[in-house]
């Protein structure tokens, strides 16, 4: 691939970036040195990341790390005692924590004292409906106040939060609140989008399981509530007050989730320790900083939801929130008048602004950076997007739920080349090996334990069996199972190729072949087929492409495409679109009967 550069770093802006500000308070003049550095001495590296965090403790922690127990169930800052709500909320009262816009509305600023008030009032409505500590709650709602508020007012009352993308269709809600059983769910009437009206709150209730709900209610929308449901404003406390529940560190905050290899998707625990690891990145790869601005388009059902709300407000930045879709010209528009200054975006994203030309008129120049996630991204996209805001470096930024943020980003202080990642992230470190797990410039990532932020169990899988058992060692370090595969570029920056297993990132959420087949193969002319996600020629968002062995019928292939569509967009997710539909007689097997999905991705590549 091209590795022209595409964005040079001023020294101004070098100086100005809290990477340089820690690099000189350890001597460092050299980046590649300091990363290593980073990786090498962890205690030291995140204990003044703490203190740079400002991140607030009852009580300090007595070890930044203790791996007594072997690295697989790392101890970090053992000891201490806090609630990572409360570091949230250390900016000075009047400063403006959300500016939030509707669809064709105003813009609003919320002050950090408001949006406290808002948190500890929904903290006192869950103590008044007997919701106790230790209680799980569940949100599936659009990205906005309300959801912000809800989900930092659980976490501070000790109620770790079930998220569940808006997306998600009445099946997937019904596994996810079956995994987790959560006390009591919020969510919205309907979604205004496009100027569309849709359901949200009936998706909610024909789920299985579903528990009492607290509804934000949205202007004409004509939705009755089942009997013992009730009305966001109505279950809001008068009271202000609330003191925050004090844990410890390894308590769980959040439960995400995330698709390996089977049909249910992995429970994913988020601890107080997780927040620091996004709000890391957001500190020295995304270079946010007090005051700043920061906008992703996202969901709290999907990891980048919790990262923006713990990335932006424990470095004392505003969250910006636009409630519409982020694909026409009035979500650049808010972009403009909020101010923002780093923008977050899924590739897809970009490849409809650059098809529509829809953001060319528009002043960003406040835009310090971008940052792009999810799928893969296409470097001639990613260079129209840099001169959106008038010459601005794109963040690349590779991750996953279980890590809490991301294993290979770029940074301000180095050139930027479309496309691809200039570092490992700081604090931690990986390697590539190839099938003979011998090093290479082209293979498997596997993770170098510990680091901070990864997960040490997930409610519903062994956790061990699913990231460590029969990974190889590397120097004599155990070696942590991640899915992905890179391409180390001749100059040291990096290239995400795809997944190695059987998972998937489509529309920026990971979902599992086993999940798409388990639903294609309710159709009346598929015997069985095969889902396999496939990266363009030139890079970008990857194409969803299935296999299938037929049963006989008289259908054209227009009319399968159109069902395998349907029934893909009203059982799983209407963001997983279909690209092609192929027959074909076998599906090739191992030995051991189990499909080769990396065979005929393989084998889609050579011919297309």
């Amino acid at each position: 691939m091209s590795l022209k550069i595409s964005w040079v770093p001023t020294q101004k802006i070098i100086e100005r970036s809290n990477i340089h500000q820690m690099m000189q308070k350890n001597g460092f003049d050299s980046y590649m040195e300091f990363r290593k550095w980073s990786a090498d001495q962890k205690e030291n590296f995140w204990s003044q990341t703490v203190d740079n965090l400002n991140i607030f403790f009852n009580k300090k922690y007595e070890s930044v790390l203790d791996i007594s127990k072997g690295v697989e169930q790392p101890e970090w800052l053992k000891g201490a005692r806090f609630n990572i709500v409360d570091s949230c909320f250390q900016n000075h009262d009047k400063n403006i924590a959300v500016i939030f816009q509707e669809e064709n509305g105003k813009l609003q600023k919320v002050s950090q004292k408001e949006l406290k008030n808002l948190v500890n009032q929904i903290a006192n409505g869950l103590r008044n409906l007997n919701i106790e500590e230790g209680d799980l709650i569940a949100i599936d709602m659009p990205m906005n106040l309300e959801a912000v508020a809800v989900y930092l007012a659980g976490i501070k009352a000790g109620n770790p939060v079930v998220t569940i993308a808006d997306s998600f269709t009445p099946n997937e809600i019904s596994v996810r609140l079956n995994i987790t059983k959560p006390k009591l769910i919020f969510t919205q009437e309907i979604l205004q989008r496009a100027g569309k009206n849709l359901p949200l709150y009936q998706k909610v209730i024909q789920a299985k399981g579903t528990p009492k709900a607290v509804v934000v209610k949205v202007k004409d929308s004509g939705v009755n509530l089942r009997e013992n449901d009730l009305y966001f404003n109505d279950f809001l406390s008068d009271h202000q007050q609330f003191e925050s529940v004090v844990q410890d560190p390894e308590d769980l905050i959040t439960v995400l989730f995330s698709s390996g290899t089977t049909g249910e998707p992995k429970a994913i625990p988020w601890t107080h320790i997780t927040p620091i690891k996004g709000a890391s990145d957001g500190y020295y790869h995304h270079d946010i900083h007090q005051g700043d601005v920061v906008c992703w388009p996202t969901n709290l059902g999907w990891m980048m939801g919790p990262w923006l709300v713990f990335a932006a407000l424990i470095n004392k930045a505003s969250i910006a929130l636009y409630y519409g879709a982020p694909l026409d010209e009035g979500f650049g528009r808010f972009v403009e008048e909020a101010g923002v200054n780093m923008l977050g975006v899924v590739p897809s994203i970009v490849r409809h602004w650059k098809n529509s030309g829809c953001m060319e008129k528009l002043n960003w120049e406040k835009i310090n950076c971008f940052s792009s996630t999810g799928e893969v991204s296409n470097p001639e996209e990613m260079e129209y997007l840099m001169q959106l805001a008038g010459g601005k470096p794109v963040i690349e930024y590779c991750g996953g739920t279980e890590i809490g943020g991301g294993y290979v980003t770029s940074t301000v202080v180095q050139p930027n080349i479309a496309s691809t990642f200039s570092s490992q992230a700081l604090g931690g470190e990986f390697i590539l090996l190839n099938e003979e797990n011998q090093l290479t410039d082209r293979g498997e990532m596997f993770l170098i334990p510990p680091v901070l932020g990864l997960s040490n169990s997930l409610l519903n899988r062994d956790h061990h069996e699913v990231y460590f058992k029969d990974t190889p060692k590397y120097k004599g370090n155990i070696l942590r199972r991640h899915g992905d595969e890179l391409e180390r570029l001749e100059n040291g920056y990096y290239r995400v190729l795809g997944r190695v297993d059987d998972a998937m990132n489509l529309g920026g959420i990971k979902v599992s072949s086993v999940q798409i087949e388990e639903v294609i193969n309710q159709l009346d002319f598929i015997k069985e087929s095969a889902a396999v996600a496939v990266s363009p020629k030139g890079g970008g968002p990857s194409d969803l492409v299935i296999y299938y062995v037929e049963i006989k019928n008289d259908l054209s292939d227009e009319e399968k495409l159109k069902l395998a569509k349907d029934i893909i967009r009203k059982k799983l997710n209407p963001l997983f679109k279909v690209s092609r539909l192929i027959k074909t007689d076998l599906l090739p097997r191992t030995a051991s009967g189990k499909v080769m999905r990396r065979k005929l991705r393989d084998l889609y590549q050579s011919k297309h």
